[in-house]
């Protein structure tokens, strides 16, 4: 089992950097080789360049400035994110990884034809979590439509494996939190990830 970790947090030491230590801990629990791409300390770039974009469809010429974090995907077929939603989404640099490195013929094929739409290309990928904390409650995430958590589950889930496995956990009403509230969802993220790993 190959896991990638994609971790996206500005402080280490933050409430994050617990639930990344905690995926991290039960993938070793669970015999699991894994890597992590930690966004802010690699001082990754959110934005797509004018270059880039105008050779967005250029396989694979396309990969040669997240060339790296191509490979690591590429080597993975287990998948997890671990992030604070910000704003009911994903922050900058996490949605410029999603932009900048699942390009055309990594994550996805472009139509063959007329009419068509795009295949999965991440079809090495047979585990998707999503690891994440909220400020607002579960009822207004909802409310507003949870677009992080559909961005990862939902449109990058489409592109991995047909059967793959997926969970999802999040810390609501993270502003309020009490030690208890943090603990439990550390209880829950390795049950949720134990879970995955079976």
């Amino acid at each position: 089992m190959r896991a990638l970790v994609v971790y996206c947090h500005p402080k280490e030491g933050s409430f994050t950097s617990a639930v990344r230590d905690t995926v991290l801990a039960r993938l070793t629990a669970n015999g699991a080789e894994a890597r992590v791409i930690d966004l802010y300390a690699q001082g990754f770039s959110p934005s797509l360049s004018l270059t880039e974009w105008e050779g967005y469809t250029d396989s694979p010429a396309n990969r040669a400035p997240v060339a790296s974090d191509v490979e690591a995907l590429q080597w993975a077929d287990t998948l997890i994110f671990v992030y604070p939603t910000w704003w009911y989404g994903l922050p900058a640099a996490l949605k410029g990884w999603v932009d900048r490195v699942l390009l055309p013929e990594v994550a996805f094929l472009m139509p063959a034809g007329q009419n068509q739409t795009i295949r999965p290309g991440l079809t090495h990928i047979q585990r998707l979590g999503v690891f994440t904390t909220c400020g607002a409650s579960w009822w207004l995430t909802t409310f507003v439509g949870a677009p992080g958590k559909r961005t990862l589950l939902r449109g990058i889930g489409l592109l991995c494996a047909p059967r793959a496995r997926k969970v999802y956990a999040a810390h609501y009403l993270m502003d309020s939190s009490t030690p208890d509230s943090r603990a439990r969802h550390l209880q829950r993220v390795s049950r949720k990830l134990d879970r995955l790993l079976r």
